[in-house]
């Protein structure tokens, strides 16, 4: 081999030596460069995902959003500031019976079962109309959103008919139905449901379901426990009809059977 084919070789070597190391470099500034752009996007990302998890952290929850409604959605079939007076029976009876309750209270669970039934004949028969004042403070003491939550349940029952408000409260404090007091089953829209499959009216009712579901009567049951909170009464349940307090002979309670709620609506009635 000649001495000037070997140089010819030799630079022959180093010019694809060098091209490789060309290519070499390009293709290590391209990874380079992926590596970059993956690592922005991986970290706008997460700071996006904090981001939103801040703004979800900082979101009010429905009930907060409820509390601060400028505008109200009252049920059909009641009358006063934002819907928050709900007087059922007949227009020509001469006198109204208060019933104060909270949905999650045991003893407003005992009334029920025990006087719900004489109450309801009464006003039907036209014996006296009832004024339902619906209280939320047990989710305050006990800790949930199942009292407000049934109010608001209550208030898409009252929506349909008065009939349907009344069986759908009887439902709630049904043995079958009333959870204990330390459970919160009634935050659960489902579980409201469910009750109300019982009551004729809103089985099967999607208007009614999709209230519940859309929590479209939260504001006005959060009206409607301000109206409790602003009446003075301490405790449920409690009764008054022209401004007294109906209770058992000897008690400062609530009649708890049916015998002590004729003695004390017959008195009241006279009175």
């Amino acid at each position: 081999m000649s001495k000037r084919n070997t140089q010819a070789n030799k630079s022959a070597a180093r010019e694809r030596l060098r091209e490789e190391r060309e290519r070499q470099a390009k293709k290590d500034k391209a990874r380079k460069q992926i590596v970059v752009g993956v690592s922005v996007v991986a970290v706008l990302a997460i700071a996006g995902a904090a981001s939103y998890g801040v703004m979800q952290l900082n979101k009010p929850s429905a009930w907060e959003a409820a509390a601060d409604a400028k505008n109200v959605t009252a049920p059909k079939n009641t009358s006063g500031d934002d819907g928050t007076t709900v007087v059922i029976g007949e227009a020509g009876a001469k006198k109204t019976l208060e019933l104060y309750e909270d949905s999650r209270c045991p003893v407003c669970a005992t009334f029920e079962q025990a006087v719900g039934e004489t109450v309801d004949k009464d006003v039907e028969a036209g014996k006296y109309k009832i004024k339902y004042v619906g209280a939320t403070f047990i989710d305050n003491a006990a800790g949930g959103e199942g009292s407000k939550n049934a109010l608001s349940a209550l208030g898409a029952a009252l929506d349909v008919s008065p009939e349907a408000f009344l069986e759908y409260k009887t439902a709630l404090y049904s043995a079958k139905y009333h959870p204990e007091e330390t459970s919160d089953k009634f935050a659960k829209d489902s579980y409201l449901i469910e009750v109300a499959d019982s009551v004729e009216a809103l089985k099967g009712n999607k208007a009614f379901q999709k209230d519940v579901e859309d929590g479209t009567f939260d504001a006005w049951a959060l009206k409607m426990s301000k109206t409790f909170d602003e009446s003075g009464v301490q405790g449920t349940p409690t009764l008054k009809m022209d401004g007294k307090k109906l209770t058992a002979e000897g008690s400062e309670n609530a009649p708890m059977t049916a015998a002590e709620f004729d003695t004390a609506i017959t008195k009241a009635l006279k009175g």
